[in-house]
């Protein structure tokens, strides 16, 4: 077999370490920077956080590393070149607060207010709630550890989902404590008379009946309320009143009388408690958009992005090495070390602000396309806009784009939106001028607001209505819309 030599050429496009930093750094949201930030510190200790507040100071260091950078760091002889040229210059500049043309803002709080935090409603747990009741209960040893099971299986809604025969197993495996099903179902039934009404149920039949014979305990009459949802529910959830009515013998009035007991029922009775109000619900806005006379202004919140720069410390250690007369190898090996960290906590320093900069052309793009909704805050304002367009505008790469998108909030005077509200699809009108979907969306969930709730829009009547106002539009882009917009059919939008 001859062996042979040929020349080929291939175009490869590879991402630097550092361009893998940066685009998993963009898909981080304000809210979670910080934690990301914290992560580096404890990773590299060349990494730390700049605490220097005065500008002077940080003036006079910067022009201390400028000028004698290149002095401090000269190599005394040829043999050391896998160690020169170690500039370290560039990380202890302050500058100023800016990114380009834009300002960083500090989630809207003044520099004495640093230390400041948002503020938590104190407030019991559902967990909480049901483990206070459960003390009131005089029980033995036994069955405090089976009602502990029962209500420590309770999901955040208030609903008992595991099966009895999956609660007596976790007792046997979990705790070494043998129960039957029977002695289970007797404590379920003990804890389904706990506040609020309805927990410990095992679907939404079962906590509706709940509540309403509590409310028949007390008085009230809701005997046919209790047997529609015993015999009629299927068509009670589908809305088939006609069927009820037929069913259990109802005029019109005694019907609506049935169903307003009914809805006045909690369907989720662990859903308004202090499990909802954990602090990932809150939304930390990435940006601030402020309508000032006229003029939109946009700002970057930098709360979660302190300012870093390379250690002291490790700057000092490269100084000390470099006016050592002997250089052996074990100092040659901890200099290297020593420059792979500060290296890699320069990349993360210019991650940071390559973030910023990218975020700020990105949400400033996106303002400067949609100036009159921001200015206005009318959604039938809203432009065509997809994610080429913006691409198109900042020079990045739609996936770019995408990775900022994802995840970030900005504020304005109406309210706080995700980025992607503001992207969608074209359509065009009679006139042949090309709309946003997101007006279209808009203008149909203002007819199905306003429709008469006795007798709903149908799909194919909302279609007549949209074509009407000038948009050119199928009954099935109709019914698309109205899913995307959560909003039921209209058989189940009907009200008596």
């Amino acid at each position: 077999m001859a062996l042979s030599q040929s020349l080929q050429q291939k175009l490869l496009q590879k991402l630097s370490p550092q361009q893998i930093q940066l685009m998993k750094l963009l898909q981080v949201p304000t809210a979670n920077l910080e934690i990301r930030i914290k992560e580096e510190l404890e990773e590299n200790p060349a990494l730390e956080l700049d605490e220097e507040k005065h500008e002077e100071g940080a003036d006079e260091l910067k022009d201390e590393f400028s000028e004698n950078g290149e002095e401090d760091f000269e190599e005394k002889d040829g043999s050391e070149d896998e160690y020169e040229n170690i500039d370290i210059s560039d990380y202890v500049q302050e500058g100023d607060d800016e990114v380009g043309d834009y300002k960083l803002r500090d989630d809207n709080y003044p520099e004495e207010d640093e230390g400041r935090q948002l503020p938590y409603k104190a407030e019991t747990s559902f967990y909480e709630l049901m483990t206070t009741q459960l003390g009131l209960l005089r029980l033995e040893e036994k069955e405090q550890a089976i009602a502990e099971q029962i209500v420590g299986s309770l999901d955040e809604d208030g609903y008992l989902r595991r099966e009895t025969s999956a609660i007596v197993d976790d007792l046997a495996f979990r705790q070494n404590i043998s129960a039957t099903e029977a002695e289970v179902e007797s404590l379920i039934k003990r804890i389904q008379h706990f506040d609020p009404p309805g927990v410990a149920a095992r679907d939404l039949r079962e906590c509706l009946l709940i509540q309403l014979y509590r409310q028949k305990d007390e008085g009230k009459p809701v005997d046919l309320a209790i047997r529609a949802i015993s015999k009629y529910f299927d068509e009670f959830t589908k809305k088939h009143y006609e069927k009820i009515q037929r069913g259990l013998d109802l005029d019109d009035d005694q019907l609506k009388e049935v169903m307003q007991w009914i809805i006045r029922l909690n369907p989720k009775p662990g859903g308004n408690l202090g499990e909802m109000s954990k602090a990932e619900n809150y939304v930390v806005p990435d940006f601030f958009i402020m309508n000032n006379a006229g003029k939109l202004e946009l700002t970057l919140n930098s709360r979660n992005a302190p300012e870093l720069r390379i250690s002291e410390g490790y700057r000092d250690m490269l100084k000390e090495y470099d006016r050592g007369a002997k250089k052996d190898k074990r100092q040659k090996e901890a200099v290297l070390f020593i420059k792979q960290k500060i290296d890699a906590a320069k990349w993360f320093i210019d991650a940071i602000k390559q973030r910023q900069h990218t975020l700020l052309s990105t949400m400033n793009a996106i303002m400067e396309h949609q100036y009159d909704f921001f200015l206005t805050g009318d959604e039938t304002e809203l432009k065509p806009m997809i994610l080429k367009d913006i691409a198109e505008k900042t020079n990045l790469d739609i996936s770019t784009v995408s990775r900022v998108a994802n995840s970030k909030f900005v504020q304005t005077e109406f309210g706080t939106y995700r980025l992607k509200f503001f992207f969608s699809e074209s359509l065009s009108t009679d006139s042949g001028e090309e709309v946003s979907t997101r007006e279209v969306k808009k203008i149909l969930s203002d007819l199905i607001e306003a429709e008469d709730k006795k007798h709903p829009l149908s799909d194919e009547r909302l279609t007549e209505l949209l074509q009407e106002k000038g948009y050119n539009i199928a009954r099935r882009t109709v019914a698309k819309y109205r899913e995307q917009l959560n909003i039921p059919v209209a058989r189940l939008r009907k009200e008596l």
